[in-house]
């Protein structure tokens, strides 16, 4: 069993979270194993050591930074019952549009673009694993009758597609009122 297979050591904990917020102040882009192990306090052995290969860190780093996502998410599966696929998107907005998320939310972006483009290394299956996770959410959001219908669908596709390009377009242009007046005039069709 490699060590990255069995439960992980304090240290392979401690050195993961000092990686992810290495990468989510610079990036995975052109990540290399010296910088980020001095900027960590560690060594490159150790790194491939602890994680078997620069990919199965990247692998850690992208579980790590769903780990995030889904946290964000889980509370909108609140007790009470269903909130409603308009109050979740607005829920889900209102994290997104947050100054302070922007790190984890480039992070998101870059290994979403990274698993299209690279669908055989280390992002492989982030993008569509994220976007399960998502509709997952959004589902159970959804009142029952409508949840397993086709329009149930239908509507939580389209809230996760306009959540998904506003936040890139967020992103782009850091135009944080036109991109949250467009979702908010989206939220008053989805309710049309």
């Amino acid at each position: 069993m490699s060590p990255s297979a069995a439960a992980p050591s304090a240290r392979q904990t401690e050195l993961l979270e000092a990686a992810y917020r290495y990468v989510l102040a610079h990036g995975l882009a052109d990540l290399s194993l010296r910088p980020l192990a001095t900027a960590i306090g560690s060594s490159p052995r150790v790194l491939l050591f602890l994680f078997g290969s620069k990919d199965g860190l990247v692998r850690a780093l992208l579980a790590r930074a769903r780990a995030d996502e889904l946290a964000i998410l889980d509370p909108l599966r609140g007790p009470g019952g269903p909130i409603g696929l308009t109050a979740a998107t607005e829920r889900v907005w209102a994290w997104l549009a947050a100054a302070g998320h922007r790190p984890l939310l480039r992070l998101w972006a870059e290994a979403y673009a990274r698993s299209l483009v690279e669908p055989d290394g280390p992002w492989a299956g982030f993008a569509r694993a994220t976007v399960e996770d998502w509709l997952a959410v959004l589902a159970a959001c959804q009142p029952p009758a409508e949840r397993d219908t086709g329009p149930g669908t239908t509507r939580r596709t389209l809230a996760l597609a306009v959540l998904r390009g506003a936040l890139l377009d967020l992103l782009a242009t850091d135009d944080e009122p036109r991109a949250s007046a467009a979702v908010r005039h989206h939220l008053a069709l989805l309710d049309g």
